[in-house]
């Protein structure tokens, strides 16, 4: 069944745990990387980070930079890539096109009401790319996918290390300003730009659609050993490659020219993708080794995974709600512990929404709508 981010498969059907699993646990970390994003009122850093000075902030932003930041949302990309092909072999390209034209519209509205840097019209675009692959062989995806990295190398190192600090955002402007029209019109721009931060998601989704073609997440027990290596490999070269940035981002070190902070964004990008790839085979690991034996705590985040679209957006209201200039405006006075604190602790919440779901047997309201709105398509 689907493993897509929208968890659109009806929540009676037996599903497999490991891509439900995934979704729910990496939305923690989608949850610490946004939250970031918010803060403002204070000198800005590389990646737009704000400056801190105590040591505890300082400490969790270089921990979100090296394991969420660049991490999670590869990960999301080869799990709905996965997902997609399996939408294609049950329903045909028809039926993963409609979906991805309502994904590609719910993400527009998100950006444009909630927040810029939302990732579902992203991931439409790739669907549609899922959709006319079906003939490429597994090889010349890999291959592909390989390439591409040079250019989120070259790419994301240049976006990183060339973008401006000091008091004034140089994207992403709508977290800092006080009218909520002006934000309100900046955002449609900020959601067009915000694909150039995430170019590693394509390599991503083109090895995810190696991934759903064989089954390695829905049938762990099969490519345990690949899986292994894929964990331990993908987060080791993860963890080295984004820990120069991280110590950046958290002022434990200063980038001596402008040629080593572009190799340490270009590093800190590259990596993210075996980063995120990492975490999917662990935690399609950590399915195979609990088997049939799912406590409360991991029925409460499968069900969190399985509703991950309305997860996603659940984490958008909180935060725009508590951190905005023209809502509560906490964003200019907390620190990043303290608002990784309020991430981890929003995620909480959806999770126990999400298992309250569960036992009713009800599915997330944006999975209803967008499936819904696929059929009528």
């Amino acid at each position: 069944m689907s493993s897509t981010l929208t968890g659109t498969s009806p929540v009676h059907q037996e599903r497999s745990l490991a891509p439900d699993l995934a979704r729910g646990a990496m939305l923690a970390l989608i949850a610490l990387v946004n939250s970031a994003i918010y803060l403002y009122d204070r000198p800005y850093g590389l990646k737009q980070h704000i400056v801190e000075h105590g040591l505890l902030d300082r400490i969790t932003s270089t921990l979100v930079t090296v394991l969420a930041d660049g991490r999670a949302y590869p990960m999301f990309a080869a799990l709905f890539a996965a997902g997609a092909v399996q939408v294609l072999q049950r329903s045909g390209p028809g039926a993963l096109r409609r979906r991805c034209w309502w994904m590609l519209a719910f993400g527009l509205v998100h950006a444009v009401l909630l927040f810029p840097g939302d990732v579902l019209g992203l991931y439409a675009v790739v669907g549609f790319a899922i959709a006319a692959s079906t003939r490429i062989r597994e090889r010349t995806l890999l291959i592909a996918a390989g390439c591409w990295l040079v250019v989120v190398a070259v790419v994301q190192g240049v976006v990183n290390a060339m973008s401006p600090t000091g008091d004034q955002r140089s994207y992403f402007w709508s977290f800092a300003v006080d009218s909520p029209l002006e934000a309100l019109a900046l955002r449609p721009l900020e959601w067009l730009m915000m694909p150039f931060g995430m170019l590693g998601v394509l390599s991503a989704a083109l090895v995810g659609i190696c991934i759903g073609r064989r089954g390695m997440l829905t049938d762990p027990a099969r490519y345990r050993a690949v899986l292994v290596r894929v964990a331990v490999g993908g987060l080791t070269v993860a963890v080295l490659g984004g820990l120069p940035l991280g110590l950046a981002v958290g002022g434990f070190w200063t980038p001596g020219s402008l040629a080593a902070a572009w190799a340490a964004s270009a590093a800190h990008a590259v990596t993210g993708v075996a980063g995120g790839l990492g975490y999917a085979a662990l935690i399609g690991l950590l399915a195979l080794r609990l088997g049939a034996r799912r406590g409360p705590v991991v029925r409460a985040i499968s069900a969190c995974g399985q509703r991950s679209l309305s997860c996603y957006l659940f984490q958008s209201v909180v935060f725009a709600t508590l951190l905005l200039p023209f809502t509560l405006g906490l964003g200019a006075t907390l620190g990043s512990a303290e608002v990784a604190l309020l991430a981890l602790g929003t995620w909480l919440i959806s999770v126990l929404l999400a298992e309250i779901l569960r036992r009713a047997g009800k599915p997330g309201p944006a999975e209803v709508l967008l499936r819904r709105l696929t059929r009528r398509g």
